[in-house]
């Protein structure tokens, strides 16, 4: 069965259709990335799949339950889901440990002492240990995305959701999140990541899904999709100049 199970799924804004029919699938451990042009909805379908945004239609099926349906906990099917957002999303009056142990504090009730020993495994994970006390001011671009990424992760999610990881780094910070995504792909976490960057998703996964005009166009690998495919937006749209080279 398929951790995620998306069947025409369709968003609407002030009377244009943003997703429009997106189906596709995720299976446990697998990582799949999400590309297309600007404006194609790619962030919007991240934030139906958690609900921040209520779908207009479709099914969203979590380990064959149904979570677009009114009567589901949306709390609940959140914390299900690690998101690490574009900015980051870090509050800056918190240190980076609190950052993390936040969320174990309020919404999992741990102690203090059993978030703290949990934090500081995750931050030893991305190699963030040594910067637990500094607040995010004090962090480069990168150093934010490891915090992000040690805070999702220490929720315990069943996936991991990226949205444009690499978006505000050079590219020599893109090829290290690449190297993370790559690490927790090899520890077999679930992971949904949508980006703009071609050599981002060469580097992580051999899924990827076209999406265009709001639907799923194709879903193949990258090189597939650039070299094969009949449709020749798609294989233009993956011509084009990579950043992780």
């Amino acid at each position: 069965m398929a951790l995620l199970e998306i069947k025409d799924l369709v968003k609407r804004f002030d009377g244009r259709t943003v997703l429009n029919g997106v189906t596709f699938e995720l299976n446990e451990g697998q990582t799949k990335v999400i590309m297309g042009p600007s404006g194609c909805g790619k962030s919007t379908l991240l934030r139906c799949l958690n609900r921040l945004l209520e779908p207009d239609g479709g099914q969203i099926f979590f380990r064959g339950e149904d979570v677009a349906l009114p009567d589901t906990d949306i709390r609940q099917h959140r914390q299900r889901i690690g998101f690490v957002f574009q900015q980051f999303a870090l509050y800056r009056h918190l240190t980076v440990l609190e950052n993390i142990t936040l969320g174990l504090r309020k919404l999992r009730r741990l102690s203090t002492a059993a978030a703290d020993k949990k934090a500081a495994y995750q931050l030893e994970r991305m190699e963030m240990g040594a910067h637990r006390l500094k607040y995010p001011a004090h962090l480069s671009v990168g150093q934010k995305q490891r915090v992000a990424i040690a805070r999702a992760l220490a929720m315990d999610p069943a996936v991991l959701f990226f949205d444009e990881p690499t978006s505000a780094l050079d590219p020599l910070m893109s090829l290290e999140v690449a190297a993370v995504i790559n690490q927790l792909r090899s520890e077999n976490v679930t992971m949904l990541c949508v980006t703009h960057d071609v050599s981002l998703a060469r580097h992580v996964t051999d899924r990827v899904i076209f999406l265009d005009d709001g639907q799923v166009k194709a879903e193949d690998s990258a090189e597939q999709l650039l070299t094969t495919h009949a449709d020749p937006r798609i294989r233009q749209f993956f011509g084009q100049p990579a950043a992780l080279k």
